[in-house]
């Protein structure tokens, strides 16, 4: 894991967006992983994953290591894409779903989907890349009202938050 990431807003904690409690950066997050950022979506669920406990801490640690799988994956390290498919899958299995809104089992079947190719027992062709049409979205039931600006919770150009 790399350096912690702050929000530059002050209202950071957990806020109600509509009838679930979502904490912003996870939101933030989300919103990086759906626009197919995801070394930024993994960096803003660090400092989550440093903060939780238990369950949540397991569930983080899955969504920060599916999103480096899908930057191994779109970089050609195949071997580690489908190593951290592997190991993002088996921890979040153990926490149950739904989970802050995410059904972990829709997610991880668009997952499969996605890593198929590099899955099997043969090795894959060293050009195979992640199909465009078969990258994974991350839906949470329920929506949020508002959604953050993931800017906010990036690190400036020179890492600081």
């Amino acid at each position: 894991m790399t350096g912690s990431v702050s929000p530059k807003r002050p209202d950071a904690g957990a806020v109600e967006w509509g009838m679930a409690t979502y904490d912003p950066r996870y939101l933030a997050g989300v919103l990086l992983f759906n626009a197919q950022d995801y070394f930024e979506a993994h960096e803003v669920w660090e400092d989550l994953w440093a903060e939780s406990h238990g369950e949540e801490r397991r569930f983080y640690q899955g969504l920060i290591q599916a999103a480096v799988g899908l930057c191994h994956f779109g970089n050609g390290n195949l071997g580690g894409a489908a190593k951290l498919y592997r190991s993002a899958r088996d921890y979040m299995e153990r926490c149950g779903s739904p989970l802050l809104g995410l059904d972990s089992a829709a997610f991880w079947a668009q997952m499969e989907r996605c890593f198929r190719p590099v899955l099997g027992p043969d090795p894959p062709d060293r050009a195979t890349r992640p199909d465009p049409a078969l990258l994974p979205v991350i839906e949470l039931r329920p929506e949020p009202d508002v959604w953050p600006d993931p800017e906010d919770y990036l690190p400036d150009e020179a890492g600081e938050p």
